[in-house]
């Protein structure tokens, strides 16, 4: 569905190629994360003046906001190749064995996803981080023998959007960790603004306002979207994009106002008309949505949540109140996320008697 591939789904390759081409190829160029970007800046120039390779980076945070971009400004700052593999591809010791005795000297290897890789290739990858060294077993039982494998200096870059699921261990001997947040829309306006201009698009402040308002606070959205708003502008001969055509191009796609798409409302919509608010449990709100629970959770859960349109409570999922009032419901008595009141209203008198007694 045309929506699901603009906020949340996957690419054709085409689209690959145009997004690979909008990425910053250095820090300067990367906008937003001032905190990371500055902190990574330092590691990589002391690794430089020290000409060594740089210490292990992990990057953790949502889909989108740049951790391989981040990956691959690494390489390109120390001017050394890029490997790139990830957690799933890497089922066996064995597999993780064989990219990293092919790894040159200082190159960098970016392992995306890396919560996700196997629990024997994890230890293994502990070793080779802290001593650039494995040890290979050949053979099965008690004539099983370990030769060691000396590796060169190499730093691993790990992206992942689950920090949590990490081993202690592993975290530990990352020399740097940074977090990527969500994005302003002010910052999404400069992302656009880079993107337009690669993009040779003429787009006025207006419309960059429109188009980050509706990117849910990722870049990558950002930039699928705007690269929609330029096929509309296309076909209805507009040469430079406003507010107004922003929003009617977005508002072609379902993306509405506040960067919910068909999914999103669904959820909210079953959620305020078939249980009157919630809360309902994860399986049956993916029945009445007709999705899977895994999507349901995985691509809509997370920024209804962020927004304040959804609740997680321990009996199930609830509608807040500007859910209602976005959808455009009346918003009923003792539903989450109305204004606060005092749990306890004075009595006119209790108060008197109070004062009396003083």
């Amino acid at each position: 569905m045309a929506e699901q591939s603009l906020v949340a789904g996957g690419e054709e390759p085409e689209e690959r190629v145009i997004e690979a081409a909008l990425r910053p190829k250095n820090l300067h160029d990367f906008v937003g994360q001032h905190r990371v970007r500055k902190q990574l800046s330092l590691v990589l120039e002391a690794s430089r003046m020290r000409d060594r390779s740089a210490d292990h980076v992990l990057l953790s945070g949502p889909p989108g906001l740049g951790k391989t971009t981040l990956a691959m400004i690494i390489a390109a700052e120390m001017n050394a190749p890029l490997r790139i593999s990830s957690g799933p591809a890497i089922q066996h010791a064995g597999d993780l064995a064989a990219i990293l005795s092919s790894l040159s000297e200082g190159e960098v290897l970016f392992l995306d996803e890396i919560h996700r890789m196997s629990r024997p290739a994890e230890e293994m990858l502990y070793m080779a981080m802290e001593d650039f060294r494995v040890d290979i077993v050949v053979g099965k039982g008690a004539g099983a023998t370990a030769i060691p494998l000396e590796l060169p200096p190499f730093t691993l870059v790990g992206a992942t959007t689950r920090a949590g699921l990490l081993p202690g261990p592993l975290r530990d001997r990352f020399g740097f960790t940074g977090h990527l947040e969500f994005y302003s829309v002010e910052e999404l306006e400069l992302v656009l603004r880079r993107s337009a201009g690669l993009l040779d698009l003429k787009v006025n402040s207006a419309g960059f306002t429109e188009i980050a308002g509706r990117s849910r606070g990722t870049p990558r959205i950002a930039n699928r979207l705007l690269r929609r708003v330029r096929d509309w502008a296309l076909v209805h001969g507009i040469e430079q994009i406003d507010a107004r055509s922003a929003a009617a191009a977005l508002d072609m796609y379902e993306v509405d106002a506040r960067g919910l798409d068909r999914l999103d409302r669904a959820v909210l919509e079953a959620l305020i008309t078939k249980f009157n608010g919630g809360p309902v449990g994860l399986s049956t709100l993916a029945i009445a949505v007709g999705e899977e629970p895994e999507t349901v959770e995985t691509v809509a859960e997370p920024y209804l949540v962020r927004e304040g349109l959804m609740g997680r409570t321990p009996r199930g999922r609830i509608a807040m109140a500007s859910a209602w009032t976005h959808l455009g419901y009346a918003v009923p008595a003792g539903v989450f996320g109305q204004e606060a009141f005092p749990l306890f209203e004075e009595d006119e008198n209790h108060a008197e008697s109070v004062d009396s007694i003083g």
